[in-house]
């Protein structure tokens, strides 16, 4: 499926408390993930960062900025997410890093 011209990456970079990652990852994997996806949030990558044990990545891509608002603030407010996994995901979180970027700094790349 090829992104509209407006599409945007989210990029999150998840400082986890330490010694959480696994137990953070499980929790993704079997609750976070299958809500987003039943709130049509793409989430194109995710998992644990190569270069220490307690960082988490997820990469996500919306069709606009205002798409992305829009989206997440139906997902962080609904019940779903309130009643559901969000206490046990936070209390594993210290910090949460987000960039948003056109996804047109893509175009033309190429891994060889």
């Amino acid at each position: 499926m090829k992104p509209l011209p407006d599409s945007v990456i989210e990029i999150l970079t998840v400082l986890l408390k330490p010694g959480t990652r696994d137990s953070f990852h499980q929790l993704y994997l079997t609750s976070s993930l299958p809500l987003q996806g039943k709130w049509e949030i793409n989430v194109l990558a995710h998992g644990p960062s190569l270069h220490d044990e307690n960082t988490y990545y997820v990469f996500r891509c919306f069709n606009s900025l205002e798409e992305r608002q829009k989206k997440e603030d139906d997902f962080y407010g609904s019940d779903d997410w309130k009643e559901g996994p969000r206490s046990a995901i936070l209390a594993l979180i210290d910090h949460i890093t987000t960039a948003v970027i056109p996804v047109s700094v893509f175009d033309g790349w190429a891994l060889k």
